[in-house]
């Protein structure tokens, strides 16, 4: 499940615009998670922690950036959070800075859209 959701974000940061929500997440990379379903969310929520870590550890860029949370203007506390946890920041500060998330999403799309780091780390 996680290779899954791992190449459902690199290829939507390839070709498409803006961010996916959760929904979209589980319906598109045919994850048959249950939202409603705290512990199902939740799961979710682990597997995209363990992919931004094993990412931002490989010096790539944060692929949960690219999954906004519903009702939020960018992301919940979770993701400032685990941002925190790599050392990005105080989550609070992060969290207030506009251009963090621009910034963080705009890295993303770069890296990716780039057909050698593609090849390499798809």
């Amino acid at each position: 499940m996680t290779g899954r959701v791992r190449s459902h974000l690199i290829r939507f940061s390839r070709t498409q615009v803006g961010t996916t929500s959760y929904l979209n997440l589980v319906q598109e990379a045919e994850l048959g998670l249950n939202l409603e379903i705290s512990h199902e969310k939740s799961r979710l929520n682990e597997i995209l922690a363990e992919i931004s870590e094993n990412e931002y550890q490989a010096g790539r860029p944060i692929l949960s950036c690219l999954v906004k949370v519903e009702g939020s203007k960018g992301q919940g506390d979770n993701f400032y959070k685990l941002c925190e946890r790599l050392g990005l920041g105080e989550w609070r500060e992060l969290k207030q800075q506009e251009d963090f998330l621009k910034n963080m999403r705009r890295e993303c799309r770069a890296f990716w859209q780039n057909d050698d780091n593609f090849e390499k780390f798809a």
